[in-house]
């Protein structure tokens, strides 16, 4: 029998809020943060001794966080259930020496990070978010959420054949901002941004800054059923495994596995950092909550055989205008409930065993759910999740969302399968 169902479309009203609010991985780490904090959970330092105290605790590094609940009768040698995902999205990165410019006009230079489809950033107003490092090492975000920069396209007079060639960009040549006119002045854009925080001259040390849409996510179509919006990939899973870790977190009832949030930075470039899925984060936070809990190796190694992750991550909805592109007998449509994502070649890391986690979970949620797998003759993405089962000997099930527009500086989602998925995700937590 399902459990009533926690999130409906006030669920979605508040992704929407959180995309807004979430213009950086460090941003999307903060507020997420900031709600696990209303919710009773600690903030634990990397570089202090650990307790065995239970209850919600989290640890922050640069864009990732890993947050967990220790119920009051875990053991040491207690599985974990995770939900991972990534707070990364393809964007315009800000470089090291961003002053630049030609005939008249002040540019910021920047590179291209991830697979982003690099015509959605053209022609739209863009803010300028991140994090600064001052000079006494702390950090300071920073969010410039109005029209700042824009990346300006060729005129059709002068580009005659773009609507029957197709629009071709060099990534150098072609995506570099506009911000004014005027001399280009090296430390400008840093002074202004200094300014802006009202900080002292030349206090800002080093900084990571990128670019992004200042359109406010919003509901789309007729009856309102699909939400626009930037960074749906992934935040619509981070935003869903935060409130379903605050929902276990705040039950009643009792848990026979401890719930996780693992939300890792760099995975639209290879996830290999000390914030991504392939660095040791996850692990050492996993294992040092086994020791702190007074367990052994041993205890080490049976609370991970007994661990299942869930990596959520959006997926591609059948396309109405290339039906042809997608696999012909595997079409998940928006709204339909979150998908299972396939691949026998491991780009995603679901077998049957994990097939039969997933399907408990969405029944016991009364939540609809749809397969997923690539047309045989595309190349196929792949998720953390392969590379999460492969890094802790975890068995690990890829799941998420059916989207349309993925890598866009604005997608396009169901506005109800956000909710579903948080459903989901809630029951799977409850083990």
């Amino acid at each position: 029998m399902s459990a009533p169902a926690r999130f409906d479309r006030g669920h979605t009203d508040d992704l929407m809020s959180f995309l807004a609010a979430s213009p950086t991985p460090y941003h999307a780490v903060a507020n997420a943060a900031e709600r696990l904090d209303k919710a009773g959970f600690r903030q634990v330092a990397e570089t202090e001794a650990w307790d065995a105290t239970t209850g919600g605790k989290y640890v922050l590094r640069g864009g990732a966080i890993i947050a967990w609940y220790v119920p009051e009768d875990a053991q040491a040698s207690t599985p974990f259930r995770i939900i991972g995902g990534h707070t990364d999205s393809p964007h315009l990165h800000v470089k090291p020496l961003p002053d630049m410019g030609a005939e008249g006009w002040r540019q910021i230079a920047v590179e291209i990070y991830g697979g982003t489809l690099l015509n959605t950033w053209l022609d739209r107003d863009l803010g300028i978010a991140g994090r600064l490092t001052l000079r006494d090492g702390s950090h300071r975000l920073v969010n410039i959420d109005r029209a700042l920069l824009r990346v300006p396209q060729l005129a059709v007079h002068l580009d005659r054949s773009v609507n029957t060639d197709g629009l071709k960009l060099d990534k150098q040549r072609h995506m570099q901002p506009i911000w004014g006119l005027g001399d280009v002045n090296e430390g400008d854009l840093i002074r202004f941004l200094e300014e802006e925080e009202g900080l002292a001259r030349g206090e800002v040390a080093g900084w990571d800054l990128m670019a992004h849409s200042i359109d406010p996510p919003s509901y789309l179509g007729r009856d309102r059923e699909l939400v626009a919006g930037p960074r749906m990939d992934n935040l619509i899973s981070v935003h869903a495994g935060v409130a379903a870790l605050v929902a276990v977190s705040g039950s009643d009832g009792p848990l026979p596995s401890i719930p996780v949030l693992a939300a890792f930075d760099h995975e639209e470039n290879g996830s290999q950092s000390d914030t991504g899925a392939d660095g040791p984060l996850l692990g050492n936070v996993l294992e040092r909550s086994v020791f702190a809990r007074g367990g052994s190796y041993d205890d080490r190694a049976r609370a991970f055989a007994g661990t299942v992750c869930l990596s959520s991550d959006t997926g591609h909805a059948v396309h109405p205008n290339y039906r042809e592109r997608h696999d012909p007998t595997h079409h998940p449509r928006v709204n339909g409930g979150p998908i299972l994502k396939v691949n026998v070649n491991m780009r995603y890391a679901t077998d049957g065993s994990g097939q039969a986690v997933f399907a408990a979970a969405c029944e016991k949620a009364g939540v609809p759910w749809q397969n997923f797998v690539s047309n045989n003759a595309m190349p196929c993405g792949t998720t953390i999740g392969p590379i999460t089962a492969a890094r802790h000997g975890i068995r690990t099930v890829d799941i998420g969302v059916a989207i349309l527009s993925m890598h866009s500086a604005r997608e396009l989602c169901g506005a109800d399968d956000p909710y579903l998925l948080a459903n989901a995700v809630t029951a799977f937590l409850e083990g």
